[in-house]
């Protein structure tokens, strides 16, 4: 008897639906300290804020995306806590990525007609309840032996190999923090506004080198949510919708030692994905929102998205490019290094580019604020997901 088998369909990289969804509500939660709080009640607090933005309530919620920093069934945690019974809920945790991978598959579900409304949220209270960076992440058997402080560690090694093959400087990612710290001062909600010079960072008390304090991300409480559903159907609710024009996603390991090359990361064919499927390029976009866990990252990313050739990242950055009126806006909100990192900051940068496509974002907002790049980074760079925002008029 032979057995045949079907010819396997070709993946195309245009296959996200495009500008089928939309973001309808957008909100943000207990950013800085929220003392009396626990991770969930800040979740809630944050999803519940969002559905009130879009127009909708608990009973419109089918879809429900979450994971809490240490509670292994979080998803069901919260489903229970806001009485959601949800037709799907998604408790997939691929660290800072998780939520734009979330939308990902939001956006699919919604598309079929499986669901029609998803509410897409996170908190968390490490500040508060520890004090310090809530991660799951450990050395590996490879690396553990030789004392390496996960993560920064890794990202030191990365940031190390940047310098060594491009001449990379401190003072270039010092002009990374610098910008961040310069769009927080902007922002009433950002947890760190005092001004940062130059001299300031390159005094900073080193923690892995060539990564110091001011290197690294903040250690904050935070919550943030956002209401996914069909696009025709967020035109008739509360808020201006912010389209899902494309996402791409890409992993290339879990561990900092079998990262192929530390100085090019998934972001690259994420990147690409995203781009492809939205039908738009780097130079089209009007503002990037990254995750900066590291000045590092700030500039991988940006290399790796296209908006500056691999190794020119350093310059690219340098003498305020990204900071408030330079040629490029990065992380509006003052980003994981300034304004709020609550052990994942990837949900943060969808709210704040859906809060500059509706034109609400005070003092920081953008001129011109139709199209974004969103980008998630989970592990230590080894989980990246880019997602392509747009206003009703780049549909």
């Amino acid at each position: 008897m032979s057995i045949s088998f079907r010819k396997p369909r070709k993946m195309s990289d245009h296959a996200f639906p495009r500008a089928a969804c939309a973001i309808a509500g957008a909100a943000t939660f207990g950013i800085g300290e929220c003392p009396g709080y626990s991770a969930l009640e800040m979740t809630a607090r944050a999803g519940l804020l969002a559905l009130q933005d879009a127009g909708l309530g608990l009973a419109d919620v089918d879809g429900l995306f979450t994971c809490l920093p240490q509670d292994l069934l979080g998803g069901l945690a919260v489903a229970e806590y806001l009485g959601v019974p949800a037709r799907f809920v998604d408790n997939n945790r691929t660290g800072g990525s998780s939520f734009l991978n979330h939308l990902m598959t939001a956006c699919f579900m919604i598309s079929a007609g499986y669901m029609k409304t998803a509410l897409i949220c996170y908190g968390s209270n490490q500040k508060s309840a520890a004090g310090r960076l809530v991660s799951a992440l450990r050395g590996s058997v490879y690396e553990a032996p030789h004392g390496a402080r996960m993560p920064v560690a890794g990202y030191a090694l990365a940031a190390s190999r940047h310098m060594h093959l491009y001449g990379t400087t401190r003072e270039q990612l010092g002009a990374v923090a610098l910008a961040a710290r310069d769009w927080a001062r902007l922002n009433p909600e950002a947890f760190r506004r005092e001004e940062m010079v130059l001299d300031d960072y390159m005094s900073s008390r080193m923690i892995s080198t060539p990564l110091s304090v001011a290197d690294c991300c903040l250690v904050t409480d935070g919550a943030a949510a956002i209401v996914v559903t069909a696009l025709d159907r967020a035109r008739d609710l509360a808020q201006r919708p912010v389209a899902v024009l494309g996402a791409g996603a890409e992993t290339t390991h879990k561990e900092i030692a079998s990262m192929p090359d530390l100085c090019t990361t998934g972001a690259r064919l994420s990147g690409q994905r995203a781009y492809a499927a939205a039908g738009y390029g780097p130079g089209d976009m009007d503002m990037v929102q990254l995750y900066d866990a590291f000045t590092i990252n700030t500039v991988l990313f940006l290399e790796d998205l296209g908006f500056c050739p691999k190794g020119e990242g350093g310059r690219f950055v340098a003498d305020g490019a990204i900071a408030p009126g330079g040629a490029l806006a990065v992380n509006t909100n003052g980003g994981g290094l300034s304004c709020v990192h609550p052990g994942m900051y990837g949900l943060f940068t969808l709210v704040e580019a859906a809060r500059q496509i509706r034109g609400q974002a005070g003092a920081r907002q953008l001129g011109k604020a139709d199209l974004a790049i969103c980008h998630g980074n989970g592990g230590v760079l080894s989980s990246q997901t880019s997602v392509i925002l747009g206003s009703p008029d780049t549909i």
